[in-house]
């Protein structure tokens, strides 16, 4: 058995937990967010908490244990306080605007990028070169993340580029003039 899947779960109050066989929906004021559970892991309410159990015996299900039970807690700081990702776009020239839900880029390239925010996730843009991206559902919020950040790596040469706040890049140097 999972160390990670054996702790229970707290609810905390203005959140309302609905258990399905394939599912837990978790609703509050952020926010609903319905996660899908591995087969063979099921769940059950007591006492103000939620608890993760194996529906049988088998070593098998012993990898999905803390997952599954990981997956519910994201679900419920979700909905409660959310997740926040930030990331610092550095550059001459090279810039965020916030238009209704779109975010326009500029990042040295010929063109401005367009990017469509999807549901659920909410962007600000402070400066025009700090990005703040907020949400309940926590995988989305990291992938909305990496894929502003995919527009432009920072560069290993001159630290151009978009970035995680507070990331630390490893300069390499250049070629000398001799």
């Amino acid at each position: 058995m999972s160390r990670i899947g054996k702790k229970p779960i707290p609810i905390p109050k203005g959140v309302t937990v609905t258990i399905a066989p394939d599912a837990v929906e978790v609703q509050g004021p952020k926010g609903k967010l319905r996660q899908p559970l591995p087969p063979g892991i099921v769940f059950a309410q007591d006492a103000g908490a939620l608890v993760a159990k194996l529906s049988r015996e088998d070593s098998e299900l012993g990898k999905f244990h803390g997952l599954a039970r990981s997956l519910v807690a994201n679900a419920v700081t979700g909905v409660t306080e959310g997740f926040k990702k930030e990331l610092d776009i550095v550059g001459i020239g090279y810039r965020a605007e916030l238009k209704g839900k779109q975010v326009h880029f500029a990042l040295g390239y010929s063109h401005p990028i367009v990017f469509d925010i999807p549901n659920g996730i909410d962007i600000a843009i402070d400066k025009q070169t700090h990005i703040t991206v907020t949400g309940a559902d926590r995988q989305l919020v990291g992938q909305v993340a990496a894929n502003i950040r995919r527009m432009r790596k920072p560069d290993p040469y001159k630290q151009k580029g978009v970035r995680y706040t507070g990331e630390v890049l490893k300069k390499k140097v250049g070629k000398t003039g001799a």
